[in-house]
């Protein structure tokens, strides 16, 4: 009699609108751009990179930097294909299955450390709406181009994990099967996180989620010696034996398998682990996954990184990593969260950045003249802000009011001299009020061109053009907002040893950004504040965080903080 569970059966599941060919999205690598890099110096970095590195800037770095990309998962998984198609050795993820749930999270306030809820930003309000607007059927096509491109990055080794709940968890399982193979499923593991809330409106808790555990081939892959433990548990033969709950791994000594039901506790507010998301994992369930399926070394990956716990996980047992949030600030949260483990390795931050909005301005304006390209976006971007085209200048597009408007490029950052420039034919054409929209800005612009602007008696806006803008559903919307730039003031005094840096204001030009229940807990400038760091040796390229500081759940006294003393080993003579 055949053994069905080796047969591969001609499953399949079927939604509305289902595609099987994942649309592939031509990304080179160099499209994660790095734009900070975490405990490591630029001297470092520069003298790893050596000749070969500078000759040839497609070379991979001679040193591993793990990675947190900050980047729509599906864009940054099909950067990363060109260089780590089979080489991750194993991918969690647990992507969002709620249908009824926020994205909110807690953020402090002030030095008493209010908690506040900070809404999901547009963007992740749009990914969100994305994959449920339409029901189950957008989430499964959502997930089903996500977990191909997963597939392909795992190596022959490798394992991948999908974390869901009741809601979705027999719809996914079929998914998977079609993408794997039921050949590769592994395990289905039961995560039993005890019945804390009870309600007189059910006869039976909903207090477990589902892992389902799947490989890409029949390779072997030994366990991590240190996970040859088992999870000590009350009432279980463990803790009879009298051993103490103080450590999370006891001895295995009767050669049993670990059980595929987990019993870890969530984690409670009182918890050193919580950072504010509401569906954050506890590091001891992923460290599971981790130390079960991979060993020291090896690449593991989350490419829906929420609060950063597999990052941490992964740092804390010597695993490289790379991870990845549509949300800037699941990205802040992660970056946080690494820096308060002791020893953590150096890491970069990376983004798409400008090569998503070439993509985006291809697929939107292409297949025309770099003229007819141009005419077509500058005109897209200015029926966005509601101004009409003004003709005649390079650096003056259109007019709003009594606003003349200048519109930087998409693949580069508006300079000092694009603004110089603007100013000049806004006073050519004797206009008073000029109005500059960017995606991205030269460092440290504000001040210089600010000053420039007074000299020239013109009054200048600094406007954000918004990552929405790319997104057909928010501009078919109406949710296209421009803010102004927010910028920070600072005090510079340099002496025979070096340089003091103080934080003297932060400056929000359009408080309309800010919502009313933060408003009302603002006492004063540096309560905006939650994270700040500096590069003792900029070079207008990727910024090296050489120091930060920034407010944690025992920082209470922030003022002491916005205040940085620098010792030079050498004159700095820029």
């Amino acid at each position: 009699m055949t053994d069905t569970h080796e047969q591969e059966l001609p499953l399949g599941l079927y939604w509305k609108g289902k595609r099987t060919t994942v649309d592939r999205i031509v990304l080179p690598f160099q499209s994660l751009e790095v734009v900070e890099t975490i405990n490591e110096s630029r001297a470092t970095r520069e003298k790893e990179k050596g000749t070969m590195f500078r000759q040839d800037p497609n070379a991979m770095d001679v040193e591993w930097r793990n990675k947190l990309i900050w980047g729509d998962n599906k864009y940054v998984m099909s950067a990363l294909l060109e260089q780590f198609a089979g080489k991750i050795d194993l991918i969690y993820i647990d992507p969002p299955f709620a249908t009824g749930a926020n994205f909110s999270t807690t953020v402090e306030i002030g030095e008493k450390e209010i908690e506040v809820t900070k809404e999901a930003s547009a963007i992740e309000e749009l990914a969100y709406r994305d994959t449920w607007g339409k029901g189950l059927d957008s989430f499964l096509q959502m997930i089903f181009e996500r977990i191909v491109l997963c597939r392909e990055l795992l190596s022959e080794k490798g394992s991948f994990f999908l974390h869901v709940d009741w809601r979705t968890s027999a719809y996914v399982k079929l998914v998977l099967d079609e993408i794997f193979g039921v050949k590769y499923f592994k395990n289905e593991i039961i995560w039993h996180y005890y019945n804390i809330a009870p309600s007189s409106k059910r006869i039976f808790a909903k207090n477990h989620d589902t892992i389902f555990w799947y490989t890409k081939s029949d390779n072997k892959h030994s366990f991590d010696d240190s996970f040859l433990r088992m999870p000590y548990e009350e009432g279980s033969q463990y803790a009879k034996k009298g051993w103490s709950k103080d450590s999370e791994y006891k001895p295995r000594e009767d050669g049993k398998l670990m059980d595929d039901v987990w019993r870890i506790p969530t984690i409670n507010n009182m918890s050193h682990e919580r950072v504010g998301y509401p569906t954050q994992k506890p590091e001891s369930l992923i460290d599971r996954i981790i130390r079960g399926c991979s060993q020291e070394g090896d690449l593991v990956a989350d490419f829906f990184c929420g609060s950063g716990t597999l990052a941490a996980a992964a740092e804390k047992s010597n695993r490289r990593w790379i991870t990845s949030d549509i949300g800037r600030y699941a990205i802040h949260t992660t970056r946080k969260r690494l820096l308060e483990i002791e020893g953590c390795k150096p890491f970069e931050i990376l983004n798409i950045g400008k090569y998503e909005r070439q993509y985006w301005q291809t697929i939107s304006f292409g297949n025309k003249t770099p003229e007819q390209s141009m005419a077509e976006y500058l005109a897209f971007v200015l029926k966005l802000y509601k101004a009409e085209a003004l003709p005649g200048s390079p650096y003056i597009h259109g007019k709003k009011g009594n606003k003349l408007v200048h519109i930087g490029g998409v693949d580069a950052p508006v300079t000092f001299g694009d603004i110089q420039h603007a100013l000049e034919d806004t006073r050519r054409m004797k206009q008073k009020e000029l109005v500059v929209l960017g995606w991205e800005w030269e460092m440290g612009l504000h001040d210089v061109v600010e000053q420039e602007a007074e000299k020239a008696g013109i009054k200048l806006h600094l406007l954000s053009i918004p990552r929405e803008a790319m997104d057909k559903r928010a501009v078919d919307a109406g949710d296209i907002q421009f803010f102004e730039l927010a910028y920070l003031e600072t005090e510079v005094k340099k002496s025979a040893h070096g340089y003091q840096i103080k934080l003297t204001d932060f400056v929000i030009p359009n408080l309309d950004l800010i919502p009313a229940e933060v408003k009302k807990l603002i006492k004063k400038w540096s309560d905006y504040i939650d994270y700040w760091s500096v590069d003792w040796a900029y070079k207008d390229d990727t910024f090296h965080n050489q120091w930060q500081s920034y407010r944690t759940k025992k920082t209470v006294a922030w003022n002491s903080s916005l205040t940085r003393t620098h010792t030079l080993k050498k004159a700095i003579t820029r």
